[in-house]
């Protein structure tokens, strides 16, 4: 049975059993003329196929995301513009689009990717268009549409949340809400940051990890509906007023707490408070052992459920106490390793390695530990120019423990990417996004194939979701700013390029030697025209570091774009020299280099390399 990636489009009529009731022959009527007149038609136009009708309802295959929504916004259109029947009133669909992998039998299609589109369908509104983070992500920028945050729901007999969108036409204002009003049916939540009162800074992973996986384990409950991680993130060490952090998310509830962590000794404080009155339903101290760090996080969990006067279902209750590893101390060091993983510091890098190592030996079993170890890895071998261990065998060995783990795959199209296996990295990662779509390793793995493959717009997008999963990275950002000057945007890199500034010069300040923060600041300033104060960051930067390969080759892209070609291959030509397989690929990849691609000196550089390195296409 052949598998793919495709998009599927799940369409059914509003109220369909109601109408056969009212009048079972107008109905119909109604509905063949639908489908011959306007829903067929507008299929084949845009390119599409349908694969199943089913009564009222129909299944539809796109290979494009866009085309997919404009024909879904089509058929919405001329649906509405349709006279009335006298006897049942109007045909009026749902529709839901989702990007996905499927199974093909012929020529019908199996597989999650159909059932997931099926179930944004019942969760669109009359008349309406719903579809999963992965087409908004893929389909942002490219067309003239809105799309308001419904937030994750849990849904039939599918095992992960499914964060969904409701889309709108651009040139309409989204209804206002009423104050207070909940953004869907149901209680909906905003989980913030919870505050690091350790007193030691570097305890801030702590406290986000905790925040983090109770935004995890809300997020199975299906009555909840619940903001995503890196929407919650940016209220992180702000001054807020609870009431406006509702109204402006439509939530009905927002959580907020600390976290203050000593020795073995943990101390939680929680509190639910409701937005319309601002006003406390639930509040908890909890002073505990380290080691009851994940029951702790299940009775958080269920003291909301219960203030909420919600059902936990049993099904529910397993999944929230599932967890990659029940070990509190493999847990620290797989948190402690994610946080030196994202500093971007070549110092870090293997530490980031010996701490997931750490985790793996105290509990051999744990998934998320040995997929983090497969990206340090690869992060080692790609910066570092070495020929050690990639971590295929790490990524292989997460997938055998947890095969939905989202990291694992993201891990696995890492790897592939850096060996240039494009094809077989893609679809890694496009399962990886559909697992979770706000991870930072998730999205900044899958940014680098779709760079790889030119898919700039579709890298910019996960770029952007990297960063705001991580406040203190700019590698994202930076790598941004290329990438709109490569589509000409200059408005666009200037932006990215501002954020990405204003997070080195936070870094630069206790780390002054951090050679790829200093790399990406040059990359900023020159974005915004501040050529001068480049130029001193460049002297600084290679007299601090100047043995650092990731700071010469961002700063020889830098010169690239200010023409200055000789300059950018004087530092270049250790960096190739150097370079193992995976980096030159990278470097064959990376458009910035593309000014200078047919110059001599170049291209002798890259045929030298190739010949070292046996490489022969």
């Amino acid at each position: 049975m052949l598998r793919k990636l495709t998009v599927i489009v799940s369409a059914d009529v509003v109220g369909y059993s109601a109408l056969m009731e009212r009048d079972e022959a107008d109905t119909l009527n109604q509905l063949k003329a639908n489908r011959s007149e306007i829903f067929e038609p507008r299929v084949a136009a845009h390119g599409g196929r349908v694969f199943k009708l089913m009564g009222d309802g129909a299944l539809v295959e796109f290979a494009s995301v866009v085309s997919a929504i404009q024909c879904a916004q089509e058929i919405q259109a001329a649906t509405e513009a349709a006279p009335d029947s006298p006897g049942t009133g109007r045909i009026r669909y749902r529709i839901g689009i989702n990007l996905g992998e499927v199974m093909m039998e012929g020529n019908d299609i199996y597989g999650d990717g159909v059932n997931v589109a099926a179930r944004l369908q019942s969760l669109a509104s009359p008349g309406g268009v719903a579809v999963s983070r992965l087409v908004r992500d893929q389909a942002s920028g490219k067309i003239s549409v809105d799309f308001d945050d419904l937030g994750e729901h849990t849904v039939k007999n599918i095992e992960r949340p499914v964060h969904v969108f409701a889309l709108r036409p651009a040139t309409t204002a989204a209804a206002p809400p009423l104050a207070g009003a909940p953004r869907s049916p149901g209680p909906s939540i905003c989980v913030l940051p919870f505050a690091n009162m350790s007193g030691d800074p570097e305890q801030e992973y702590f406290s986000d990890g905790i925040t983090e996986d109770i935004i995890t384990d809300l997020s199975k409950i299906s009555a909840l509906s619940v903001i995503s991680r890196n929407t919650a993130f940016t209220f992180k060490s702000k001054r807020i007023e609870i009431g406006q952090v509702a109204r402006q998310l439509k939530v009905s509830h927002v959580l907020e707490g600390s976290v203050r962590k000593s020795g073995n000794r943990v101390r939680i404080t929680a509190q639910l408070i409701e937005g319309a009155t601002d006003s406390h339903i639930w509040a908890e101290r909890y002073d505990r052992d380290l080691n009851d760090i994940f029951a702790l996080q299940d009775e958080i969990s269920e003291a909301v459920v219960k203030a909420l006067k919600l059902k936990l279902l049993p099904t529910e209750k397993i999944a929230i106490e599932q967890r990659s590893t029940t070990n509190p101390e493999a847990y620290k060091y797989y948190l402690m390793a994610r946080k030196y993983n994202t500093t971007g510091n070549a110092r870090h890098r293997p530490i980031s390695i010996r701490l997931c190592e750490r985790a793996i030996e105290i509990d051999p079993t744990y998934a998320r530990a040995w997929a983090l170890l497969a990206i340090c890895k690869s992060n080692d071998v790609l910066q570092a120019s070495g020929t050690g261990d990639t971590g295929w065998s790490a990524a292989e060995r997460a997938l055998a423990l947890e095969p939905n783990l989202a990291e694992a795959h993201a891990a696995k199209g890492r790897i592939l990417t850096d060996e240039g296996r494009l094809d077989e990295a893609l679809a890694e990662h496009l399962i990886a996004l559909q697992l979770d779509a706000d991870n930072y390793e998730v999205n900044a793995a899958a940014a680098r194939c779709f760079l790889a493959l030119r898919r700039y717009d579709d890298a910019i997008a996960c770029l952007e979701h990297a960063a705001a999963a991580n406040e203190a990275d700019f590698w994202a950002l930076g790598i941004s700013v290329h990438l709109h000057e490569s589509l000409g945007d200059t408005e666009g890199a200037k932006s990215a390029a501002r954020r990405a500034l204003e997070r080195v010069e936070k870094i630069i300040v206790s780390e002054p030697d951090h050679g790829m923060a200093m790399g990406f600041g040059v990359v900023a300033l020159t974005a915004l025209g501040e050529v001068d104060r480049a130029k001193e960051w460049i002297d600084r930067a290679l007299l601090l570091d100047p043995h650092n390969f990731n700071l010469r080759y961002n700063v020889a892209c830098s010169l690239v774009s200010l023409r200055q070609y000789d300059d950018a291959l004087d530092l270049m030509e250790r960096v190739i020299e150097n370079a193992n397989a995976e980096s030159l690929r990278w470097i064959e990849t990376d458009p910035d280099f593309d000014p200078i691609r047919e110059l001599p000196r170049y291209q002798s550089m890259i045929s030298n390399a190739r010949a070292r390195l046996g490489l022969t296409n």
